[in-house]
């Protein structure tokens, strides 16, 4: 696993809130599909989503997830990455979440949670191939 972040979602219960305070830090928004909001970082996008789709997502419940949940993202440039890495994650000692599967939206993805609970989300996403330095952005580095 390389040593970078990709994507950090934060579970939020009020998406508009959320998206107004980062806004008043001088964040833009990206162009998103509806359900998320996404602000591209240096090398990271954040990304804000609703935390009881979250909770969905991984198949947990909102109380599990706890107050000011986040998964870190960590994007690779294709599928058989996703399997590779969660294989790799569960032989280091993650604990699957959500095994790999197609999503929704037209990607990839897959969850560990980290031998003290953190929540990692490994994923491919068509829309926004890595650059040649592995840097990623909501639409596709450049």
């Amino acid at each position: 696993m390389e040593q970078r972040v990709s994507l950090i979602t934060l579970g939020t219960q009020d998406m508009d809130a959320q998206a107004t305070f980062y806004e008043a830090l001088g964040w833009q928004r990206v162009d998103t599909p509806d359900g998320v909001i996404a602000f591209d970082l240096l090398g990271q996008t954040l990304g804000l989503y609703p935390i009881a789709a979250l909770a969905d997502d991984i198949g947990l419940t909102v109380d599990d997830l706890g107050r000011g949940a986040m998964t870190l993202g960590h994007n690779v440039p294709s599928k058989a990455e996703v399997d590779g890495l969660l294989a790799r994650a569960k032989a280091a000692g993650a604990r699957i979440l959500k095994p790999a599967a197609d999503v929704f939206w037209g990607g990839y993805h897959g969850y560990f949670a980290d031998p003290e609970g953190h929540i990692w989300e490994i994923a491919w996403n068509p829309f926004s191939p890595l650059g040649t330095d592995g840097a990623f952005q909501w639409n596709g580095a450049a």
